[in-house]
């Protein structure tokens, strides 16, 4: 079957959008929302176990159900964009988005909360990268479009660190169902704003150019790859479990490149890989993302375990942290149009290695000021900036038909780096187990290899934005 348009796109304005800002204000409260729900459950925890019951593995489900639904869906999500219009897919997915929000807040029982929180997964597995689509429509290719991912990555870091700071707060002070439903405002905002806001993007592929079997074989590959990771530091990562779930993550991907490779109208295009910017961009996605959440998990555990902070003490400490994080992506976003991505990146990465390695010194009888303080500062300036780096390089060279599956590309990479950056500290604080040590010796040990391990993955993006910047220079 052919793969031309079948329909035609929907006509775009010539020109600049004037209603281009408010548009992205839209998105970017949309993607804020978003990935704000991927950790915003973290402090709430032991108050939903207490209403609710959870129990161990429902504690951890309430998290991970979200994380493996929003990360083994993207591409898919990514591709709706091309398919069938990323304006129409994206209030699509936030009208979903509402409901589940409502379903967790009015959850009764450990059961109800996890299913409504696969469906929120679902919805923002389809809004993330339709956002991002529409968001490349609404901006042409150039500075203002640089700026605008700019802005837009800067939302997602600052999401990811916002979570600490006001989840706390919300759960003592409203109770645990206002971390849910403080999405709703947010929701009904966009989907009345929405339709008159924003442009709809280019498409016209048609349903049976979907690659059923390709969207198959991928989300499998996903969906195994991710869980294997979020129960790998339960189960052991040698445990006969996780071995056999990344052998079957790594044969579905296998059998997704095979099929990729034959099929007239694939999902994910052999020859996207070919783009240079897209593969770094992508690979400092992963690490940064690794860097960021396993470094933001430890200070939460150190904070409260080492230095006795409450949850609500802790969230507002970090507040330095959410808002540095939130000036370098600006500042990311101007300088990128000047000195270019690559160059922003080797900065940002070596803000976030530093700042990571300081963490890494913190001591059993330290304090908030000697021990967290310098570090939150330098690595929430690295954060930011980064993030907008990696993003825009991989964005950059795409084409319009293409926007949503390159977003879904970069936000599967986001997610996945997320599950790797949890899983992987946890792993390496449980190595330095001594079973002859005291209880917290082994804690503040464990802490500092988690931070080392954040450091190393740091420094890891550190290379990779060092390496495209000799590269654009040849």
């Amino acid at each position: 079957m052919s793969d031309k348009t079948t329909s035609a796109p929907v006509a775009v304005a010539a020109g600049p959008d004037p209603r281009r800002w408010r548009a992205l204000a839209i998105l970017c409260a949309a993607y804020f929302m978003i990935i704000i729900d991927s950790q915003i459950v973290v402090l709430a925890l032991p108050t939903i176990d207490a209403d609710l019951g959870l129990g161990a593995g429902g504690a951890q489900w309430v998290m991970s159900s979200y994380l493996l639904a929003f990360g083994s869906l993207l591409l898919l999500g990514g591709r709706t964009a091309d398919l069938f219009g990323g304006r129409r897919m994206f209030l699509i997915g936030t009208a979903l988005f509402l409901v589940a929000s409502m379903g967790c807040g009015l959850a009764t029982s450990s059961g109800v909360l996890i299913v409504a929180r696969v469906i929120q997964g679902v919805a923002a597995a389809v809004m993330a990268p339709t956002a991002m689509a529409v968001l490349m429509t609404t901006f042409e290719q150039g500075p203002e479009r640089n700026r605008a991912v700019g802005i837009w990555s800067g939302i997602g870091a600052f999401g990811a660190t916002a979570a600490l700071l006001v989840g706390g707060s919300i759960t003592d002070g409203l109770g645990w169902q206002w971390i849910f439903f403080i999405n709703v405002p947010i929701a009904l905002l966009v989907l009345v704003s929405g339709p008159r806001l924003l442009r709809e993007t280019p498409y016209g592929q048609g349903a049976w150019t979907l690659d059923p079997i390709g969207a198959v074989t991928i989300t499998g590959a996903l969906v195994l790859l991710v869980f294997a990771v979020v129960t790998g530091p339960d189960a052991g990562w040698a445990s006969a479990r996780t071995v056999a779930l990344l052998l079957a993550a790594l044969a579905a991907l296998a059998l997704f490149v095979a099929v990729e490779r034959k099929v007239a109208a694939p999902l994910v295009p052999p020859r996207i890989f070919r783009n240079g910017t897209l593969v770094a961009g992508n690979l400092m996605t992963l690490l940064v993302c690794i860097a960021l959440y396993g470094a933001a998990y430890n200070m939460s555990v150190y904070a409260q375990q080492v230095l006795g902070y409450s949850p609500t003490r802790f969230g507002l400490s970090t507040a330095v942290y959410a808002a540095l994080s939130i000036i370098g992506s600006n500042v990311a976003g101007a300088l990128i149009a000047k000195v270019g991505y690559a160059r922003v990146g080797v900065v940002g990465a070596g803000l976030l290695t530093v700042g990571a390695f300081l963490l890494s010194r913190v001591s059993a009888d330290g304090n908030y000021w000697t021990d967290l303080f310098p570090g939150l500062v330098v690595i929430g300036s690295g954060i930011g900036t980064t993030v907008v780096a990696g993003a825009v390089a991989a964005l950059s060279n795409v084409n319009g038909q293409e926007a949503g599956l390159a977003s879904g590309i970069n936000n599967s990479v986001f997610q996945i780096g997320a599950a790797l950056g949890i899983a992987i500290s946890t792993t390496v604080a449980l190595m330095r187990h001594n079973p002859a040590a005291e209880p917290s010796t082994n804690l503040i040990e464990g802490v500092r290899s988690a931070f080392l391990a954040a450091t190393i993955a740091a420094f890891a993006c550190l290379l990779v934005a060092t390496t495209l910047t000799l590269r654009r220079r040849r």
